[in-house]
């Protein structure tokens, strides 16, 4: 069966914004879809990209995510709590980061279960277009269960390896396939980057054959 790999983060309105899209290209084709959790660019770069001299890059990301939800019709508010901890008007990121590491291991490990799009579905939805509060516990812990999975279950799982080594690895390949933002997703060592080039991916599924669900 042929593969996508698709790499995604948590704090990225556009990763949020691609889920549907990315449910409905695994029903309708025969491939694996291998979502590969990624840390937010801001934090993976220490803010190289975004930051304080040139804020044009991501206040245009913020105005784009909220027309483009708008036009999708999907929910979407900034997060609250953000799940980076960042001063906005410096743009410069903590060190300590205590929601983004959480989930984003959360990922690594749904990936291992074959959940991950489950799981990003449900805690993206919570964190993207549910109230205040996604990361208390019990929100939490019901959206990990909407997945098929227990919060408390997963996260026992990852005491017994280092899903940072995962995270790194992926962040390795995202660079290997000529890319460094999310979501993008990879087919035969190709990239196609951004929410809106998912229907191109599917072009390209079809031209080179592809079977259809």
């Amino acid at each position: 069966m042929h593969s996508v790999d698709v790499f995604w983060s948590f704090r990225s309105p556009y990763s949020y914004l691609a889920i549907p899209d990315l449910l409905a290209l695994r029903n309708d084709y025969a491939v694996t879809i291998n979502l590969r959790v990624v840390l937010p660019i801001a934090v993976r770069t220490k803010g190289t990209l975004f930051n304080q001299s040139n804020p044009k890059p991501a206040m245009y990301i913020v105005t784009d995510a909220f027309r483009r939800a708008e036009m999708l019709g999907r929910p979407m508010h900034w997060p609250s709590p953000d799940p980076i901890v960042q001063n906005f008007e410096t743009l410069e990121v903590a060190d300590e980061q205590p929601y983004i590491y959480r989930i984003s291991f959360l990922g690594v490990e749904a990936a291992r279960r074959g959940c991950a799009l489950e799981l990003a579905d449900a805690l993206s939805r919570e964190i993207w277009a549910g109230e205040p509060g996604w990361n208390e516990e019990k929100r939490l812990s019901t959206a990990v269960s909407r997945a098929g999975q227990s919060l408390s279950d997963m996260e026992r799982a990852l005491t017994a390896y280092d899903p940072l080594v995962v995270i790194n690895d992926n962040h390795a390949a995202l660079e290997a396939a000529g890319h460094w933002g999310v979501p993008t997703c990879v087919f035969n060592n190709e990239p196609f980057f951004g929410q809106d080039r998912i229907d191109t991916l599917r072009w390209r599924l079809d031209q080179v054959g592809v079977a259809r669900r």
